[in-house]
């Protein structure tokens, strides 16, 4: 992008409330229906932590349910959350809308998840740094996925029909990145905590 060009950035971050047998289901098996919610709690709260301190600009919290469900208040998060609700449809659809709304609107966009302790202030950063000079960037994880996607417009092409929460989500999203004429900057890859075996790249103090 030139320089005049820039737009300011907005970092959206997708979220389920941690509730009991709503959000991490597929570590239920190991940590139970209230042990999986607490670390979706940690997972949040840590990814609303490191938004904010990057100081990129605006963090708008994008949850599922609605930001009037009684669980957003009892979680006591930062007033200088801006909230929005994700709607309906599958993930791809949900994603798609955000994008297309912030990025009408003139700013850019770093849409990231919660189930990632490694993408911190610092990655970020980086990324919003990649994207002042790509159309798009990327933050793959071990999975076959990605963490964060970052986008100047709306890119439709990549949510549309893919098969989520599966290794080809990442390579897929690459293709039609580079079919579309686009610019990918990707960033270093992280570990994302979906399924037990992902349990033990977190140290000792995210279960206490």
């Amino acid at each position: 992008m030139m320089a005049s060009d820039v737009r300011p950035i907005r970092i959206v971050i997708f979220a389920k409330a941690p509730l009991p047998g709503y959000a991490k289901t597929r570590l239920i098996p190991q940590l139970g229906l209230d042990g999986s919610a607490r670390l979706a709690c940690k997972l949040l709260q840590h990814a609303i932590e490191q938004a904010l301190a990057a100081n990129l600009g605006q963090v708008e919290l994008c949850v599922s349910p609605s930001e009037h469900h009684p669980v957003w208040k009892q979680l006591d998060l930062p007033s200088e959350l801006s909230w929005s609700y994700q709607s309906e449809g599958d993930l791809g659809e949900r994603m798609a809308r955000a994008i297309k709304r912030v990025t009408q609107n003139g700013e850019s966009i770093l849409l990231m998840g919660t189930d990632c302790p490694d993408l911190d202030a610092e990655t970020l950063r980086a990324a919003s740094k990649a994207l002042a000079s790509h159309d798009a960037c990327l933050v793959p994880v071990l999975d076959g996925g990605y963490s964060l996607v970052g986008l100047h417009h709306p890119l439709e092409a990549i949510f549309r029909d893919m098969p989520w929460s599966t290794e080809q989500v990442g390579q897929l999203t690459r293709q039609r990145i580079a079919a579309a004429g686009k610019t990918l900057a990707e960033l270093e890859i992280l570990y994302d905590i979906d399924v037990p075996a992902d349990l033990n790249h977190l140290p000792d103090h995210w279960f206490e």
